[in-house]
C-alpha cells in the first residue's frame, strides 16, 4: 500500500507544472478542450437552453425595473414596481397567500399520493401494471378545458350538480351549496382538482425507480431479518429510489406554484372577490389583460425567486448525496 501510494507521488510530482492551468478560466477553458467532444454533443441543449431559459430571465429581471407597456419603450424606474407590490397592491398579497396556502397542502400531499399510489402499482403483476397507471396518468395528460366541464358538473351550485344531489339525497343539505361561488370554498374546490391532476412526471419518475430497485437488495433484506412490506420500504426502497424521489419533488413544487388554469376554468378570471386568485393569475392579468409589462416582469421576479428558494430547500433535505 505503501508503495502504490509513493509511485501516485512520484508520478504527480513528475508532472509538468505548464499543463496545470491556475486561473479559474484558465481552468475551464483547459477542461472544454479536454472534453471538447461531449461539450459539442451538449451544445444543443445549451444553446436552447440559453436562448429559451437564462436570457429570458435575464430580460424579466431587466424590465422588472422599468415601466414597459409593448407600445412605448421601456421606461426605467428603479424598484417602483416592487415597491408597488409588497407595500401597495393587496391583491398581489392575497395572492401570494392564497398560493402558499395551496402549495403547502398540494405539495406535499401530491407528492405523498404519488409515490404511495406508484409504490402500489410496483406491488401487482407486470400485466396489470400499464392499466392502472394508465388510469392515473390520464388526467395529467388531459387539458384543464376538459378536465373542467366534468368538475363543473360535479360541483354545480344547483340540483342538477352531482355532489349537491348526493348530499340533498343523504340529507346532509336541504337546498344547495355553491362550490363554486362560495368564498370559503374555492380554496378546497381547486386543491381536490389539483390533487387529481397531480399524478404526471413524477409519478412516472417513481413508477421507474420502484421498478429499477435491484431484487438482490429485497433477497438481502430478507436475510437481514426484514420481514414486512413496510420494513422493506423504509429500508431498502426509499433509500434506493432517493434521485426519483428529487427530482418527484422538484416538480411537485414548480406545479403546485404554477397554478392557473385550473382555478381560472373553475371560478372564472378573476375569481369572487380574488379568493383562487394566484400569483400566475396575478402575473397574466398584467401582462395579457393590462398590458404592463414591467409590473408583470416584476411578479414573474418573485415567483422565480420563490420557486428558487423552495427548491433550494428540497435539495438540502434531498439532495445531500
Amino acid at each position: 500500500m505503501t508503495t502504490l501510494k509513493s509511485r501516485e507521488a512520484s508520478i504527480v510530482d513528475e508532472t509538468p507544472l505548464r499543463s496545470v492551468p491556475t486561473g479559474k478560466w484558465a481552468q475551464l477553458w483547459f477542461e472544454i478542450r479536454r472534453n471538447k467532444v461531449s461539450y459539442l454533443l451538449l451544445s444543443p441543449f445549451l444553446l436552447l437552453f440559453t436562448f429559451f431559459t437564462i436570457i429570458p430571465i435575464i430580460v424579466s429581471i431587466t424590465l422588472s425595473f422599468t415601466y414597459y407597456n409593448i407600445v412605448e419603450a421601456p421606461e426605467f424606474i428603479g424598484l417602483s414596481n416592487y415597491k408597488l407590490l409588497f407595500v401597495d397592491d393587496d391583491i398581489f398579497l392575497q395572492a401570494v397567500g392564497i398560493t402558499l396556502k395551496f402549495a403547502f397542502i398540494t405539495g406535499p400531499l401530491g407528492y405523498i399520493i404519488s409515490f404511495f399510489l406508484a409504490w402500489l402499482i410496483s406491488q401487482i403483476p407486470q400485466k396489470y401494471r400499464f392499466f392502472y397507471t394508465l388510469c392515473f396518468y390520464t388526467p395529467s395528460i388531459t387539458s384543464a378545458v376538459a378536465m373542467s366541464v366534468v368538475w363543473l358538473y360535479f360541483f354545480a351550485g344547483d340540483r342538477k350538480g352531482l355532489l349537491n344531489n348526493w348530499l340533498i339525497e343523504l340529507g346532509i343539505l336541504k337546498e344547495p351549496y355553491l362550490f363554486l361561488q362560495n368564498v370559503e370554498s374555492i380554496v378546497p374546490v381547486i386543491i381536490v382538482v389539483s390533487l387529481w391532476m397531480s399524478m404526471g412526471t413524477g409519478f412516472l419518475a417513481f413508477l421507474a425507480g420502484l421498478q429499477n430497485v435491484p431484487k438482490v437488495l429485497y433477497e438481502a433484506g430478507k436475510i437481514d431479518g426484514v420481514k414486512y412490506r413496510w420494513q422493506e420500504l423504509i429500508y431498502i426502497t426509499l433509500p434506493s429510489v432517493k434521485p426519483q424521489l428529487l427530482f418527484g419533488a422538484v416538480l411537485q413544487v414548480v406545479f403546485s406554484l404554477q397554478v392557473f388554469d385550473v382555478s381560472m376554468q373553475l371560478v372564472g378570471m378573476p375569481s369572487p372577490l380574488y379568493a383562487g386568485h394566484t400569483i400566475l393569475a396575478h402575473l397574466h392579468d398584467y401582462a395579457f389583460i393590462r398590458f404592463e409589462m414591467g409590473y408583470a416582469s416584476a411578479i414573474a421576479v418573485v415567483l422565480f425567486l420563490l420557486m428558487l428558494g423552495l427548491n433550494r430547500i428540497i435539495f438540502k433535505v434531498l439532495g445531500r448525496d
